[in-house]
């Protein structure tokens, strides 16, 4: 629906989009360091969508199962008990990633 949604003419809802896209664009930190940030930030916002992105974004740039339960452990200290439902959620989508990678290794299908 992004491409829908930046379609539609608003000019308020495009630009909003387009800063969130150019956030997560290499800078003075690479884009998997922002990523991270970004998925930190949402579990705590308690966002599944952008968990989900954010986790999917991450196995595409090469991030290991260790370092994302580093991240989802900094989620739960920051947001406390209330993210442990994202959290078993964001499992469940590693999970689904790492399976889907045996036949889609850069999950071109889900973004």
């Amino acid at each position: 629906m992004n491409e829908r949604i930046t379609e539609c003419g608003h000019l308020g809802l495009k630009r909003f989009w387009a800063l969130d896209g150019r956030a997560y664009e290499p800078g003075a930190l690479d884009e998997k360091p922002l990523e991270f940030m970004g998925l930190t930030t949402s579990m705590v916002l308690k966002c599944d969508d952008c968990v989900t992105y954010h986790l999917i974004r991450l196995i595409q740039l090469g991030a290991t199962n260790d370092e994302l339960y580093e991240a989802l452990n900094v989620s739960l200290i920051v947001g406390g008990s209330i993210t442990i439902p994202h959290i078993r959620r964001a499992f469940e989508t590693i999970d689904a990633c790492r399976e889907m990678q045996e036949t889609d290794i850069e999950l071109k299908a889900l973004l």
